[in-house]
C-alpha cells in the first residue's frame, strides 16, 4: 500500500477524549474513528490487525476441532424468554421491534440460538460431542462506554458453544478450549494467564478469564511465575489427547493466580518469593462450563445410548477479538507509539523513501515494494524524513526499511527493529532475505 494513496490519517495531537493509552494511540495512528458513542469504524490498517487476530483465532478452533459457523447479529426475543434471561439480562441488551412488532434483540452473547440450532438439528447421542464457533459482531449498551475499543458497545468476538453427552465429555472439550486459548495468546506475542473467575450472567459452576499483562491493566493480578516458561504452542501437550488435556489442566489450575477480587494474601505469602509475580492485567477472554443451563429450559433433548432422553451438557467460550487489539497495545508501546508482534502487525515493514524524486531511491523503493507487496507500507509521501521517521514508530511496523540517496547510490539500506530499536546497514537482497525469512 502506497502510504500516498491510503486512508491512513495519522494525527499529531491526542484527542481529548481518549483516557488510556491504547485509545490514544488507535487514534493517532488512524486505526479506528468513533462513529457514535461506543461505536467505532475500523479504517484500513485497523481493519488489517483485527483480521490478522481474528485468522490466528480461526486456525486455532479448526486445530481443536471446532466448526466455523455464522449466527446473525438480531435474536428473536422468544428464545431469550425460553432460557429465562430475557427479563433479567439488564438494559445492556439493545432490544428493538421490527414492522411487525415482533419483539428482537441485537444478540450481546449466543447460548440460546445456538441451543436452538442444535434442538433443531441433532436427536442422538452418537452426533455428540461437538464444538461449534463463530466470529460475530455483538452489541451491549455500556452505561459509559470508554477506554476507546477496551469498553465499545458494539465488538467483534469470537464464541464459541460444546455440547457433550455427559459431565466427564464436557470436562473434557472445557480443557480442550483452554489449550487451544493458551495457543491463541501466545501465538498473538501475549503472556495470559487463566484465572478462576465468577460466572456472571452466563451461568454455569466452572469459569475461567485469560488475563495479559499490561502496566496500564484494568486489574491487579498475582500469579506463579511458573506461568512464564510454559511453551504452548510446542509438542508439549497434544490437544486430542484426554490424558495430556488432564496435566495440561492441572498445570494450568495449581499454581497461584488470582485478580484482586479472589486475591488470598495469605496463600500468595506461601510461594517461594523468588516466585511470587504481581502486575496490571486485562481480560481478554473467558471460558464458561455451564451444564444443562440452557439445555434444560429450552427443552433440548438427544436419545441417550439406553435409549433414555438426556439434556446435553454445554459450554461458550469468548475471546474478545476487536478487544485485543486494544489490549495489545496496551502490553506493548513506548513513547513513540505501538509496538506489534509481528504476528498481526498489519504490515511486515515500512519502506521510508526519505527523498522522493531522487531516481535512486526511488528505483530502490519500488524495486523492494514489488517484492514485499502487500506486506509493506510504501511511503512515498513529499515529507520530511522527521515526520517519516515518526510516524512509522507511531504505527508501529516491526521493520523499517529506510533508504535514504546516499545509501541508494552504493546500493545499500538501513533495516531498523523497530521492537528494541537496533539498526544495521545492509544490502536490499538481505534486508529482503530477513523480512521474508523470518
Amino acid at each position: 500500500m502506497r502510504l500516498s494513496r491510503s486512508l491512513l490519517p495519522t494525527l499529531k495531537e491526542t484527542p481529548a477524549e481518549a483516557q488510556i493509552v491504547s485509545h490514544r494511540l488507535m487514534l493517532r495512528a488512524g486505526l479506528v474513528r468513533q462513529t457514535t458513542s461506543g461505536i467505532y469504524a475500523w479504517l484500513p490498517a485497523g481493519y488489517r490487525v483485527l483480521s490478522n487476530i481474528a485468522r490466528i483465532v480461526r486456525e486455532e478452533q479448526d486445530a481443536a476441532g471446532a466448526q466455523e459457523l455464522l449466527m446473525p447479529t438480531i435474536q428473536s426475543a422468544d428464545l431469550w424468554r425460553e432460557s429465562g434471561r430475557y427479563d433479567g439480562y439488564g438494559k445492556e441488551m439493545l432490544r428493538i421491534q421490527d414492522r411487525h412488532e415482533r419483539e428482537l434483540l441485537y444478540g450481546p452473547t449466543n447460548e440460546e440460538m445456538i441451543t436452538d440450532l442444535f434442538r433443531q438439528s441433532v436427536h442422538s447421542y452418537r452426533a455428540l460431542p461437538q464444538t461449534v464457533y463463530h466470529i460475530q459482531w455483538k452489541f451491549r449498551d455500556e452505561v459509559r462506554p470508554r477506554f476507546g475499543v477496551m469498553r465499545g458497545r458494539e465488538f467483534l468476538m469470537k464464541d464459541a458453544y460444546s455440547f457433550d453427552i455427559d459431565h466427564e465429555g464436557a470436562v473434557i472439550s472445557y480443557r480442550r478450549m483452554m489449550l487451544a486459548y493458551m495457543r491463541t495468546f501466545q501465538r498473538l506475542g501475549l503472556r495470559a494467564i487463566p484465572m478462576a473467575a465468577d460466572t456472571g450472567p452466563i451461568g454455569g459452576d466452572l469459569s475461567h478469564e485469560f488475563i495479559i499483562l499490561a502496566p496500564t491493566g484494568e486489574s491487579q493480578v498475582f500469579y506463579d511465575a511458573a506461568f512464564e516458561t510454559i511453551d504452548y504452542t510446542g509438542d508439549a501437550f497434544d490437544i486430542r489427547s484426554e490424558a495430556d488435556l488432564a496435566r495440561f489442566y492441572t498445570l494450568m489450575t495449581t499454581p497461584y493466580a488470582a485478580t484482586d477480587e479472589k486475591h488470598d494474601a495469605a496463600l500468595f505469602e506461601k510461594l517461594d518469593p523468588a516466585r511470587r509475580r504481581e502486575g496490571r492485567g486485562i481480560e481478554v477472554g473467558h471460558i464458561f462450563y455451564f451444564g444443562t443451563k440452557y439445555s434444560r429450559p429450552m427443552n433440548f433433548t438427544v436419545t441417550g445410548a439406553d435409549g433414555r432422553k438426556l439434556h446435553p451438557e454445554m459450554g461458550s467460550y469468548g475471546i474478545g477479538v476487536s478487544r485485543l487489539v486494544g489490549a495489545v497495545i496496551e502490553a506493548s508501546h513506548d513513547e513513540a507509539g505501538i509496538i506489534w508482534p509481528d504476528a498481526i502487525a498489519p504490515f511486515r515493514a515500512a519502506i521510508l523513501n526519505l527523498k522522493p524524486g531522487d531516481a535512486a531511491c526511488d528505483g530502490l523503493c519500488e524495486q523492494l515494494y514489488a517484492r514485499l507487496g502487500t506486506a509493506a507500507l510504501y511511503d512515498d509521501r513529499e515529507e520530511r524524513a522527521g515526520v517519516k521517521f515518526a510516524d512509522a514508530d507511531l504505527l508501529g511496523h516491526p521493520w523499517q526499511i529506510i533508504v535514504g540517496p546516499r545509501g541508494a547510490a552504493a546500493g545499500r539500506v538501513e533495516l531498523k527493529r523497530r521492537a528494541n530499536g537496533a539498526r544495521e546497514e545492509i544490502s536490499p537482497d538481505a534486508a529482503l532475505a530477513k523480512l521474508l525469512g523470518a
